[in-house]
């Protein structure tokens, strides 16, 4: 049983180790416990037996569905509610991160094996999770990304660009503007200068969204430069629109983890989050970042936002011009 409730971007880091574990084991019945929301995700993932959705409110009351003396319990979470589901479900092994690399470390109490300290800041997460493959004697390195996206959503996000007035013509640029911290969300004008500031030949551009403070965003950069926001996506469709980008602007957010899972070519900005741990790790992207004394912080609010104010326009407008011409 595979415990990662949330995020939406952590549940794709997540996948690799799922990769993994299919492999070495393509006999074994292998659940995951995950908050609705990211069922979305794992609905499009080929060899998992049970998708087990998880109330985000009311998460105690699924231990019962989880329960299984015969299984091994793998937390990738680090949380206690997640260590907490791991031992409510009465697994015969309950594995998961050292105190040190738990995000709440009196989350390690719950697990009967305990991985060894790694360097949170100098290891990406999708690799800390393949390590945590090693207590079942999995060396891996592979990063697997096992994505299948129906023709029939791809059919649905083709109708929907349609409606706007893209006709399928000229490679898709995405930016994508919003994310969930403040604190990873760049600014109006400074999206605005970027897009104005590129002259690429067959680039329909869009602007990408979710939440409706992301749609705010976007319809002021929208206003700014002329460039159509996208429609609203599920969760799936987005998968899938950023699956058929020529290339992706995005800051450390859910569309940049979907955008190197299937190899679409990004462009990172960062602010107080390190891309070594969270960003893309493949040669050929680009990252966009101002470290500082007090990088990376990881907090969600800040006074100043100095990181994200020192990023440079010009900087990223050649980032983008670079990828976008050498993978076209």
């Amino acid at each position: 049983m595979i415990i990662r409730l949330s995020s939406l971007g952590d549940i794709v880091h997540t996948l690799p180790a799922f990769s993994s574990l299919r492999r070495h084991f393509p006999q074994a019945e292998i659940r995951w416990a995950v908050e609705r929301a990211g069922k979305e995700i794992l609905d499009l993932v080929p060899g998992i037996d049970e998708v087990i959705p998880v109330d985000k409110k009311k998460w105690l009351r699924s231990a019962g569905q989880l329960r299984s003396r015969d299984q091994t319990a793998l937390d990738f979470q680090g949380l206690v509610k997640s260590g907490l589901l791991a031992f409510f479900s009465r697994s015969r092994r309950r594995i998961g991160f050292g105190r040190p690399n738990c995000r709440e470390p009196l989350a390690s109490a719950f697990y009967t094996d305990r991985l060894e300290a790694i360097a949170e800041n100098e290891t990406h997460v999708a690799v800390k999770n393949l390590r945590l493959l090693s207590l079942l004697r999995i060396e891996e390195t592979e990063l697997d990304f096992p994505l299948a996206i129906p023709d029939s959503i791809r059919a649905t996000v083709k109708t929907k660009l349609q409606s706007i007035g893209h006709g399928g013509t000229g490679r898709l640029l995405l930016f994508n503007l919003g994310a969930a911290w403040e604190t990873k969300r760049w600014f109006p004008e400074k999206w605005a200068a970027v897009i104005n500031g590129l002259r690429l030949e067959n680039a329909y551009r869009l602007l990408l969204w979710g939440t409706e403070r992301e749609r705010r965003l976007a319809s002021e950069v929208g206003q700014k430069t002329g460039v159509p926001l996208a429609p609203f996506l599920s969760i799936k469709e987005v998968i899938a629109l950023v699956g058929e980008a020529s290339l992706l602007v995005s800051g450390d957010t859910f569309a940049l983890q979907v955008a190197c899972a299937l190899s679409v070519p990004v462009v990172g900005i960062f602010g107080p989050t390190n891309p070594r741990r969270n960003g893309p790790f493949r040669s050929r992207d680009r990252v966009i970042i101002r470290p500082l004394d007090c990088w990376p912080c990881y907090k969600r609010t800040c006074s100043t936002l100095e990181c994200l104010r020192g990023l440079s326009v010009e900087e990223t407008v050649a980032a983008v011009r670079e990828l976008w011409i050498s993978h076209g």
